[in-house]
């Protein structure tokens, strides 16, 4: 369950919430099932922070560093994760409907069993990234780089 004062924190702003981060960088940051659909969170400072299950439906993120952030079963759909740096981001099981990714950081990011149906990945970095069991119906990938390590299995769920 998500720490109230974390949340309390970030709904001050971005800048405010960096600042805090900045002090605390030892703080393992909890926002997990929280509800921030629609917030604007560009540029935010979200590294190795606990979002699993959190409801983040056309939330703004782009540009924002995610490195090593816990988003398993998160809701990204609609989101904008453009240019965001998602490096060794667990993915695993979230929803990405139309999310846009495009450019984004993801190397050695977790996206098993992720649904990622019409998302944008155009040129992101998808070297060494797990997208074993995603869902990749009509996901864009024109200029996404790459690797043999790679691991795709577009399929429905279920079947």
């Amino acid at each position: 369950m998500a720490n109230d004062e974390h949340v309390a924190l970030l709904k001050k702003g971005v800048e405010a919430w960096n600042q805090w981060r900045q002090r605390n960088p030892e703080v393992r940051v909890d926002l997990s099932r929280t509800g921030l659909s629609g917030a604007n969170l560009s540029k935010a400072d979200l590294s190795e922070a606990d979002l699993n299950k959190a409801s983040l439906l056309r939330v703004d993120l782009g540009r924002a560093d995610l490195r090593r952030a816990d988003l398993r079963r998160a809701d990204l759909s609609e989101a904008n994760l453009a240019g965001a740096n998602l490096g060794r981001a667990d993915f695993s099981e979230a929803d990405l409907i139309r999310a846009d990714l495009t450019g984004a950081e993801l190397r050695e990011a977790n996206f098993s069993g992720a649904n990622l149906i019409e998302a944008n990945l155009s040129g992101a970095d998808l070297r060494r990234t797990d997208l074993q069991g995603a869902i990749l119906i009509g996901t864009g990938l024109f200029q996404a780089l790459t690797s043999p390590a790679v691991t795709s299995m577009a399929h429905p769920r279920g079947g």
